[in-house]
């Protein structure tokens, strides 16, 4: 989408373990956490080697979740995802030693789940920080070709920023094209 329209794309993480923990945060064990390790991975590559770099790490890690059917929680598929995206693989065990990675996860996590209101994943925030977001879209597979993606993306977009708008679901018509959800089945 970046290389066919004039979209920037500012990387944020959402924790759904956060989400769905249910106690004071004070109890949650971060090293427990679902995907927490990749979060805090993702986090640590943002900060050390930029946004672009980000986007990279996570192409890669949902090429081996999705595609590879690895374990998120595994640190070697965090590392073979930062291999995969160019990176230092010691930035896995570098974010796991600093308590920094932690906190920024959960404060960008409280941010943005307090001014988007998110509850899931993408969710997409349009024309800066004050801006207006939502959860979606949900597709099952890439659109076909460039124009589709194209027209995807802005009438999504459009929606966005239509005051009015505020919700959209419909039950899944096309199964996705992911080894992830083909062993599901």
């Amino acid at each position: 989408m970046i290389e066919l329209d004039t979209v920037e794309v500012e990387w944020g993480v959402f924790s759904l373990a956060i989400i769905n923990f249910g106690k004071p945060m004070e109890e949650f064990e971060p090293d427990r956490g679902r995907g927490v390790k990749a979060l805090r991975t993702a986090i640590a590559v943002r900060d050390r080697f930029g946004n672009e770099a980000m986007a990279d790490y996570y192409a890669a890690i949902g090429n081996r979740i999705f595609d590879g059917l690895q374990d998120y929680q595994d640190d070697a598929t965090i590392v073979a995802a930062l291999t995969d995206a160019g990176l230092d693989e010691a930035t896995l065990s570098d974010a796991l030693a600093d308590p920094a990675t932690w906190e920024k996860l959960l404060a960008e996590h409280t941010w943005l789940t307090g001014s988007t209101r998110s509850f899931g994943v993408p969710t997409i925030q349009l024309d800066g920080p004050n801006g207006p977001a939502t959860f979606g879209p949900v597709i099952s597979n890439p659109p076909d070709s460039d124009a589709d993606a194209l027209a995807l993306w802005h009438h999504t977009a459009w929606l966005t920023r239509y005051e009015n708008f505020s919700e959209l679901k419909r039950e899944r018509t096309v199964d996705p094209d992911l080894e992830a959800w083909r062993a599901r089945q």
